[in-house]
């Protein structure tokens, strides 16, 4: 088995190599674009721009002391300088992972496979040459020491490009480029993408039911196996096997992988919110659990109380929320081991009920909107750590907004070096992590060093696409309007409690405070819906964030963002397009239940729908299928055709109309490459609604 797992990981690496990175956008320091209120004076940018009124001004003063007298040439120029601010500058200005000091120049027609749009289709790097090559340019941005490549002596600060570079073939050898499936280059206009036509919606969702168990989380094996942990709210974890087309889950509830119910302190809007286990797990053992405490009767609840003078906040003032007194219950995350006497943590079938480490430990100021989902990010290794604003109505004390609180904060912790107490201590560190070293704090001196993102309400389940690591996604549960899910970014603010969703939000108390809504710019949801949607009556009652669809088992909903409302009366696919562009289209669809399913489904009455009772969460195994955890069972998302949905794409007769004792060929079988590529990366971390 050792083996076979090696040389897979030696494929998957090699299969790496050919597909290019998405072109999201996305600036160079790593940031989403900023959302403008007007237009940039100096570069032609509106709407979004990775530029902001300062920085224009600065590019501005950049090209006035060029000097060029040449009007086209010069006009040129500023369209390079202002190339910075393009939305999409991260790819326009990093090639192969090294930055450029100007952005790659097209010189050729677009690739056939590109995304980007036919308009750079011209050949502007022979335009900025033809047009510039004789004109003077004080402090060229196009001196070859600016790209570390031989080219000829600069005897004087005002050159011509003749003087720098012998021709223009070895001119846009350097600063040219052809823009190539998933990259971008710069024809002198704002990158545009393709926009190919939204797909039409896939006819329905059609679900397998597979096991009538309860449960919050489910975290695909690290190893790549076809097992996968299950947890509940309550504080348990099992190890189950992913069962075959027309099976049934193979999880023995009697003996938990572990059992942790004396530690956790479990209510409605309590329990066990997130698991996570070590991207190398199969060798070192390595798991995390995100619960709550009650200092009351725990011992070790000891955390410091989010509600502080840091903040601007009295816990004193603060009286008693369903009873409990301020930051009576904790938030905690705390590492465990498997127990394994081998040297092979992979095969163990349970783990030590001792604590390893206490992470993090802090005190919650109300007894709601407390997220605690946890993920590993599946290129960096950091742990996310999702937090919710809190509790209370409208974040009374304004702590998402707060740069000081890590309330309402999505976190990015180190957990592989642990830090000295007295390390600890100066950072004024929450528990045993230390920082990674591009946590955006580092561009912000107000954000306390654990924040990667601010603004969220109650981020509820979060993902990183599998095939698109950049792409991660996350669920935000909204006040009383609007349900949104936003693409996360480092050092994003998403709005919360300035704005809830896409509309601003009146605040009823404000003991901690108001952010004024011209003071930050937001990042929109991309996509989300209104309450009155789901329910005209009574509303939805929280969004359930989920994954984008990387299975061969619906070829029709592959690439598609799944997400859903707790009250399970909808579904949504969202589509992109252009393709990496980040812009959204979502349809509800229909969805029910296998004919053949393994065991029984009922239907929701006067109606197809599958009775789902209520989504907790979604799920992904090592084979990328997408499971529904909810209060009626586990269900996973199984071909159309066995649901009577019409899909194109899907080879029925390959299929052979699987009965309950009939399965696919092997996952092995089934797999394309670029499925492979991140069998062991991504981690997939679920919790309670709060």
């Amino acid at each position: 088995m050792g083996g076979f797992l090696a040389v897979t990981f030696i494929f998957c690496n090699l299969l790496l190599l050919p597909y290019p990175s998405s072109s999201l956008p996305l600036c160079t320091d790593s940031r989403a674009p900023l959302t403008l209120k007007s237009a940039l004076k100096f570069c032609s940018y509106n709407g979004s721009s990775c530029c902001n009124s300062t920085e224009d001004s600065q590019l501005q003063k950049q090209f006035q002391a060029m000097n060029i007298s040449h009007t086209s040439c010069a006009s040129l120029v500023q369209s390079v300088l202002c190339a910075r601010c393009d939305p999409f500058s991260s790819k326009l200005f990093t090639i192969d992972s090294a930055p450029r000091p100007l952005p790659l120049l097209c010189n050729s027609s677009v690739s056939r496979s590109s995304s980007q749009s036919s308009q750079a289709t011209n050949d502007f790097c022979s335009e900025v040459w033809d047009t510039c090559q004789n004109v003077s340019i004080f402090n060229s941005p196009f001196a070859p020491s600016l790209q570390g490549q031989a080219g000829a002596p600069v005897n004087s600060k005002f050159t011509e490009l003749t003087e720098l570079w012998q021709s223009k073939t070895e001119f846009c050898n350097v600063f040219g480029g052809a823009s190539a499936a998933g990259s971008v280059c710069y024809d002198g206009k704002p990158v545009a993408l393709n926009k190919t036509g939204t797909p039409s919606a896939p006819h329905g969702l059609c679900l397998e039911k597979i096991g009538n168990g309860n449960y919050l989380d489910m975290v695909a094996h690290p190893d790549g196996s076809n097992r996968a942990f299950f947890s509940n709210q309550r504080g348990k974890i099992w190890l189950a096997t992913i069962p075959k087309v027309g099976e049934t889950l193979e999880l023995d509830e009697s003996n938990p992988f572990i059992d942790l119910t004396d530690q956790v302190h479990f209510d409605t809007a309590f329990g066990m919110m997130g698991i996570a286990f070590h991207p190398n797990f199969a060798q070192n053992g390595r798991f995390f659990a995100s619960f709550n405490c009650d200092k009351g009767k725990s011992p070790g609840c000891t955390g410091r109380c989010s509600c502080n003078s840091d903040v601007n906040c009295d816990p004193s003032k603060l009286g008693t929320d369903n009873g409990a007194q301020p930051c009576q219950y904790q938030s905690v995350i705390a590492e465990y081991t498997a127990n394994s006497s081998t040297s092979q943590p992979s095969s163990a079938e349970n783990a030590k009920l001792s604590e390893v480490r206490r992470i993090f430990t802090m005190g919650l100021p109300f007894s709601s909107q407390h997220g605690g989902q946890i993920l590993f990010g599946p290129t960096d290794g950091y742990l996310y750590f999702m937090m919710g604003d809190g509790g209370g109505v409208g974040d009374p004390y304004n702590f998402s907004q707060n740069k000081k609180s890590v309330l309402g904060k999505i976190m990015r912790l180190d957990v592989d070096n642990i830090p000295s107490t007295a390390e600890m201590n100066r950072l004024g560190l929450w528990g045993n992590y230390s920082i990674p070293a591009d946590n955006p704090f580092s561009q912000d001196e107000e954000l306390l060093p654990e924040i990667w993102a601010f603004g969220l309400r109650n981020p509820w389940r979060c993902s990183f696409d599998s095939e698109r690591p950049s792409y991660f996604m996350c669920g935000d549960v909204g006040e009383n309007l609007y349900e949104e899910v936003d693409m996360i970014s480092k050092g994003g603010n998403y709005g919360w409690r300035v704005y809830e969703g896409p509309y601003p939000f009146d605040p009823t108390l404000s003991p901690g405070g108001n952010t004024s809504i011209n003071s930050i710019s937001p990042i929109l949801p991309v996509m989300g819906y209104n309450h009155s949607e789901v329910n005209k009556k009574i509303g939805s009652a929280s969004i359930i964030g989920g994954h984008f669809y990387r299975s061969n088992t619906d070829p029709c909903m592959y690439g598609r963002y799944l997400y859903a409302d707790l009250y399970a009366g909808a579904i949504w696919a969202a589509t992109e397009d252009p393709e990496n562009s980040g812009n959204f289209s979502t349809s509800t669809i229909p969805f029910s239940c296998a004919r053949d399913s393994a065991l029984q489904c009922s239907t929701v009455p006067e109606s197809s729908l599958a009775a789902l009772g209520y989504i907790y969460s979604f799920g992904q195994d090592n084979s990328k299928d997408i499971y529904l955890l909810t209060s009626s069972g586990v269900y996973r998302v199984a071909a159309p055709s066995r649901c009577n949905y019409t899909c194109s794409k899907e080879n029925v007769t390959a299929l052979a109309s699987p009965t309950p004792t009939t399965s696919l060929p092997s996952h092995a079988k089934q797999l394309s490459p670029v499925t492979v590529i991140l069998l062991f990366a991504l981690l997939l971390f679920m919790a309670s609604l709060a």
